[in-house]
């Protein structure tokens, strides 16, 4: 007989195991008829299931404790594969509770159920076998096509809905055992469906009345919103209506104090018309003797009660022209209040931002006076660190004198040792020891004297070190004068350039009011010239005398002719002078007619 390969036979035993737990837990599912959760043991026994055959033929990979057989890598590797995988990966590794592989591995098959996805991500890692040839063995049943058919099955887990728990559930130390007595018939299983089946109707029944009360639930909280907003559109309406009957109440008292106005005037209209007719009665009684006077006053009587229904036509006029003013002025108030309102809002945001500029310059002053105190630590560091170069100098003073004692010492001895060389020659046996005890002390002092060099070099490094942090502090504090003279001279640059700012200013009304007078005695200059358009040039043979003085032309004494009126003057008569913007030196001008001369040569220059 053909022996058969452990390892297949170990595939086709977990591929069966895979259809049992799958099979049983569609049915059962079905037959349950609700979402299933974390406790359900067929979904227990289907991740069991799952884990085995994600397991087998693992490859093991060393680490510096132990052996390392988890499933986590590939699982790990679907994320790379499959973009939509991230979220899951993430999820995974940020729960709080899981603190092995294997324990992340069991959270990510449980969130991938709950995705209705798992199929999807295992067959993107089984296409890939060259990747997953790094986690398992050649004969593993991920690499065979056992694996293929088990991802296929996984397809008909996505009728069923879960809802699991992965956050507090602790699965790093749950033990994965199959359970094979799920997967064997007995005969209790006909009175365990029959009690399956009342338990799913009463679970259905309980399912019911929950989905009632959400839904009653629902409906109180809309209803209590509802009375809510009822309550607030009441409490409106009733302060629109107080306001309504404020409003009606006032105009009911405009309304009376015009009627009672309105009959006030009746009655001072009737008390006249009574005087007037008890006038005409007695004028009637008067005149009744005379009838060419009862007509014509008659017709007085008639007249003035004519002139007095007007004056009452005007009045009621009047009366309705002062209503209408008074809702104009009532406007006119309204206005008032509003523009107030702004202006007390802009004054609001100017004191805000005068509180802001004090603020910043309360800052600003604090800054300076934080600046000043680190000034006077500095001055305080830098003056303790001289008086510890001045102690260090006087130990290195003291080290010196020390030095040139011990070597004093040692020429004493060597002259001592010589002198007895020379005297006891005969006695060396005795001196030999007497001259090892002057080895060792030379040897003690040679040490001494390496050490105190040592200390000495030491304490150099030391001073050199603090001369360095007194030279950068030196330079920090003349940065810092050096930035107080900047700000001093900005200060002065700036007070500089507001009086030349201000200098700038009067320049420029003193040139404006020059202008303006230059403008006026350009306009008198015009209308003379206006005025003189109609005379003649004279010839320049024949002018040969100036025509104030009467002097003759000569070379001191130049033409300046006008343009004007023709005449002819010398230099020294027309002194008149006019400054104009556009020349910068001043013009000169005729003495009849204010315009502008013009010089020329004289005769007898060419």
């Amino acid at each position: 007989l053909a022996v058969k390969d452990p390892t297949a036979v170990e595939r086709a035993n977990l591929l069966n195991m895979a259809k049992l737990s799958i099979k049983g837990l569609i049915e059962s599912a079905l037959s349950f008829g609700r979402t299933l959760d974390s406790d359900y043991p067929p979904l227990q026994q289907f991740f069991v299931v799952m884990e085995h055959c994600l397991k087998h033929g693992l490859k093991v990979r060393k680490s510096f404790l132990s052996y390392n057989k988890t499933i986590w890598g590939p699982l790990e590797l679907v994320e790379k594969l499959y973009p939509e995988a991230e979220e899951i990966a993430a999820s995974v590794r940020d729960l709080p509770g899981l603190k092995t592989p294997l324990g992340r591995a069991r959270a990510w098959l449980r969130l991938a159920l709950m995705q209705k996805k798992m199929a999807d991500y295992l067959r993107c890692l089984i296409i890939q076998r060259d990747l997953l040839s790094e986690f398992y063995e050649y004969h593993a049943l991920m690499m065979e096509e056992e694996g293929a058919v088990i991802v296929g099955l996984l397809v008909g887990l996505n009728v069923i809905d879960a809802n699991l728990c992965v956050k507090g559930e602790d699965l790093d130390s749950q033990v994965g055992v199959i359970d094979f007595s799920v997967y064997l018939k007995s005969d209790d299983d006909i009175g365990g469906k029959e009690r399956n089946v009342q338990i799913a109707a009463i679970l259905d029944q309980k399912n019911y009345v929950e989905e009632l009360n959400r839904q009653l639930n629902s409906t109180v909280s809309s209803l209590h919103a509802r009375v809510d907003s009822l309550e607030k559109s009441n409490t409106k309406l009733i302060e629109e209506l107080a306001i309504a009957k404020n409003n009606i109440i006032k105009l009911q008292e405009e309304n009376h104090q015009l009627r009672s106005e309105n009959t006030l005037i009746l009655m001072k209209t009737q008390h006249h018309l009574e005087a007037t007719k008890v006038d005409v009665e007695a004028e009637l009684q008067t005149y009744k003797h005379s009838r060419q006077g009862l007509d014509e006053m008659y017709n007085e009587a008639r007249r003035q009660l004519r002139e007095e229904a007007q004056l009452r036509q005007d009045m009621e006029n009047e009366l309705v022209v002062q209503v209408s003013m008074k809702h104009e002025i009532e406007l006119a108030m309204k206005l008032l209040e509003k523009d107030i309102h702004e202006k007390q809002d802009t004054l609001i945001g100017l004191r805000q931002q005068l509180d802001e500029v004090k603020a910043i310059n309360v800052e600003m002053y604090q800054k300076l006076q934080v600046s000043e105190d680190a000034m006077k630590e500095k001055n305080e560091i830098i003056s303790r660190l001289e008086d510890k170069t001045n102690q260090i100098n006087a130990t290195m003073k003291q080290l010196e004198q020390r030095l040139q004692q011990a070597e004093k010492a040692q020429m004493e001895a060597e002259a001592e040792d010589e002198k007895l060389k020379q005297e006891y020659v005969n006695k060396s046996e005795s001196l030999q020891n007497e001259f090892s005890q002057k080895e060792k002390q030379l040897l003690q002092l040679e040490t001494d004297l390496k050490i105190e060099k040592e200390w000495r070099q030491t304490l150099e490094d030391d001073l050199q070190k603090e001369k360095e942090t007194v030279s950068h502090l030196r330079t920090e504090t003349q940065e810092i004068v050096n930035l107080k003279k900047e700000f001093l001279k900005l200060q002065d640059k700036n007070k500089q350039l507001k009086s030349i700012c201000e200098d700038q200013e009067a320049a420029l009304q003193e040139l404006a009011s020059k202008l303006s007078e230059s403008k006026l005695k350009i306009e008198d200059i015009k209308e003379a010239n206006k005025a003189l358009q109609g005379q003649v040039w004279l010839k320049d043979k024949e002018a040969t005398h100036c025509k104030l003085c009467e002097k003759e032309f000569s070379l001191s004494k130049r033409k300046h002719h006008c343009r004007n009126c023709g005449e002819i003057f010398c230099n020294a008569c027309s002194d008149n002078e006019l400054p104009l913007p556009s020349s910068p030196k001043p013009v000169r001008v005729c003495d009849s007619c204010h315009a502008i001369l013009i010089q020329r040569c004289s005769s007898n220059v060419p």
